[in-house]
């Protein structure tokens, strides 16, 4: 299962629901940095440090942080999908097929209606 750190604007109900797949994930909020306005280079150098991909629904930005420090534990951009578990099992399953999540940019959007 994979190591996961959620940033601010991440639904805690996927968080929630990727726990009880077996993932290993973390918040922001949970580390004490939550409402702290945090800058995204520094979110992403803390899950460096811990080893873990990066949770988000932050795109743009989180695209860019890839381009600017491709060598990270992971980067995995959301849509932002109101059906939070159906959002953790395409997570789940997508992450699942990969053998490693370092450095790797990952797309999770939500279906299309």
């Amino acid at each position: 299962m994979a190591r996961l750190y959620a940033n601010e604007n991440f639904p805690f109900p996927v968080v929630e629901e990727l726990r009880r797949l077996g993932h290993d994930v973390v918040t922001i909020q949970e580390r004490g940095y939550g409402n702290q306005s945090i800058d995204d280079p520094d979110v992403l150098e803390f899950a460096v440090n811990e080893k873990r991909a990066i949770l988000t629904v932050n795109r743009r930005d989180f695209i860019n942080e890839h381009r600017k420090q491709p060598n990270h534990s992971g980067i995995i951009v959301c849509t932002f999908d109101r059906d939070f578990i159906g959002q953790a099992r395409r997570i789940h399953s997508t992450i699942e097929q990969m053998a490693s999540l370092e450095g790797q940019l990952i797309r999770v959007n939500r279906p299309a209606n």
